[in-house]
């Protein structure tokens, strides 16, 4: 089979504007980011405030294993199946980080015949709106320093710098590094740090604000730096607001592009799961349901991060009410998590698959927990054999969940109308009764152990020194009331990556907290994730090239 990037390439797209005709948007509504890309203009957005909503289905998947599991790919394909089926649907998706694109993990586009496209405009700089929350970010960092250096009338204290500046690529020199070296004139000496842009707060706020007025109080209220008297300092302090959301005013607006088969995708946002809240934008999730009878989104990494967070963050922030959910999982995946090597995968093992679907079966217990009728999808590869996919369904069927299989990879929207046909007997007959894993009033301890329990499995948490006094900190300064944004690693339901399966008598470590008051949440880092990753020794860069004639390789 061909690659994803020559299907992509390939492919008749339809000019944008034909693709937003669909919808009844008018050419006068978009504002064009050249043939096949726009956005949606503030006008257009406002004239639909009166439409109801329509379904909303967040696709999600097992934990991500290098076996594959195509989780973007079942949201296209199933995004194509519902037109395939007659039914008006729009997906909604994040935009991919340049950092895994050149990295590890490749672009965020789908793959095979179930891709958005232009595949390598979405995959690199796409319409500008990660280089302008780099700007903003990296503004507020600017003013931070110059601040200081200007007399530093707030009294900051430098050892209690918390704003980090940000870079979209991986980058692991950058992590910690010191700033202020040289005359007098260049600034003060202290310690700094680089994240990598998706997990910047500007991304976060970005992704939760719903309008500029949101936003700009949103990017007021962020933390900066403690002064002397361990009292917070803000972004509207600095007197930063009004320059940062002008960076940022364009990229507020949801971007809609195409799939192999015209269905309109909205593509707006991209934090990263494991270290973020891993969802699109609330802008555009409630746009896209004031176009569509049907939404499919979807949250980044296993249901353990982005689907916990989807709940618990963005439907909590965002006022959103899931209808169902969609979980991925394949054979091959299941099979490595029974303790199979990735050069083995191929050959029928029930054995292995017994084993390892108790990964599965964890993650439909958590999604059921929150209400929302669940589907298991298996995407097809085809080294599944019929006994494999007969024990995935029974297994399934037992535990209340429905199933179907998933061939878009292969077949685009045609081999995606089984799971659309069962999502949409699910969305007639079983209600959603969605409901957050806990309250905002309970503390923070409180919340990250329930999250740590009910949805990892653990035993419990414990505590670093420097995590108990910076959860007290942020307890004594009001922010208890906020949810817990988890930073863990996406490839266990622990916080160890080599534990597969489905772990239990551990803990989790928590290591460090913070809060992001503008985006509404506390970061709560575990184990040894990191904010700013790594390249490997071979990066996907390596592959990616540029022929004479302008044609992209390399990107998948």
């Amino acid at each position: 089979m061909k690659t994803d990037i020559q299907i992509a390439q390939e492919a008749e797209l339809l000019p944008v504007t034909e693709v937003a005709a669909k919808l009844e948007i008018g050419e006068d509504e978009l504002e064009l980011y050249g043939k096949y890309k726009a956005k949606l203009s503030e006008e257009y957005m406002e004239k639909l405030s009166g439409r109801p909503d329509g379904k909303l289905i967040l696709v999600t998947a097992i934990n991500p294993t290098p076996a594959g599991e195509g989780k973007t790919t079942t949201s296209v394909g199933l995004g194509q199946a519902f037109g395939v089926l007659g039914k008006k649907a729009v997906i909604a998706l994040r935009e991919p980080s340049l950092g895994p694109c050149f990295g590890i993990k490749g672009g965020a586009a789908g793959g095979g015949y179930a891709q958005v496209v232009p595949m390598e405009d979405l995959n690199l700089h796409f319409t500008g709106d990660f280089h302008a929350i780099t700007s903003a970010n990296n503004l507020l960092a600017a003013l931070l320093d110059n601040h200081i250096q200007q007399g530093n009338e707030l009294g900051i204290d430098t050892r209690q710098v918390v704003w980090k500046r940000c870079l979209d690529m991986n980058d692991r020199v950058l992590r910690n590094v010191v700033v202020g070296l040289g005359a007098k004139a260049d600034g003060t000496v202290r310690e700094d740090h680089f994240v990598i842009t998706v997990a910047s707060e500007i991304m976060a706020v970005l992704c939760l604000a719903c309008d500029m007025k949101d936003l700009k109080e949103r990017l007021g209220r962020i933390v900066v730096a403690y002064n002397y008297k361990g009292e917070p300092v803000t972004a509207a302090d600095l007197q930063a607001v009004g320059a940062m959301a002008a960076l940022l005013k364009d990229a507020m607006k949801p971007n809609l592009i195409q799939t192999l088969e015209h269905t309109p995708a909205l593509v707006h946002g991209g934090p990263f799961a494991n270290i973020a809240h891993g969802c699109n934008s609330v802008r555009a999730t409630k746009t896209a349901l004031k176009m569509a009878d049907y939404v499919i989104t979807e949250a980044g990494f296993g249901a353990d991060l982005g689907a916990e967070k989807f709940f618990d963050i963005k439907c909590r922030i965002g006022n959103l009410k899931p209808d169902a959910v969609v979980l991925v999982a394949t054979v091959r995946a299941l099979k490595y998590n029974g303790g199979v090597s990735k050069a083995e995968l191929s050959g029928e093992n029930l054995d292995a698959l017994k084993k390892g679907i108790v990964n599965l079966e964890k993650h439909m217990e958590n999604l059921q927990k929150y209400g929302v009728p669940v589907v298991v999808t298996l995407n097809s590869f085809v080294t599944d054999t019929q006994a494999e996919i007969s024990f995935v369904k029974e297994f399934c069927e037992e535990k209340g969940c429905e199933f179907a299989v998933s061939e878009v990879w292969e077949k685009g929207g045609e081999g995606g109308t089984a799971l659309a046909e069962k999502v949409l007997q699910v969305l007639e007959e079983k209600e959603s009764n969605f409901r957050v894993l806990y309250e905002d009033n309970v503390s923070l301890e409180e919340k990250i152990e329930t999250v740590a329990k009910e949805i990892y499995g653990a035993a419990g948490a414990d505590y670093t020194p420097l995590a108990r006094r910076q959860l007290k900190a942020l307890t004594d300064l009001g922010f208890g009331n906020l949810p817990v944004c988890m930073a863990k690693t996406q490839y266990s339901l622990s916080d160890d990556p080599a534990l597969l399966g489905r772990p239990e008598n551990f803990r989790i470590n928590v290591r460090e907290a913070y809060v992001s008051a503008g985006a509404g949440f506390v970061v709560v880092l575990t184990g040894a994730v990191m904010t700013m990753p790594g390249l490997p020794k071979n990066p996907a860069a390596f592959a990616i090239d540029v022929d004479d004639e302008g044609v992209i390789t390399g990107l998948f």
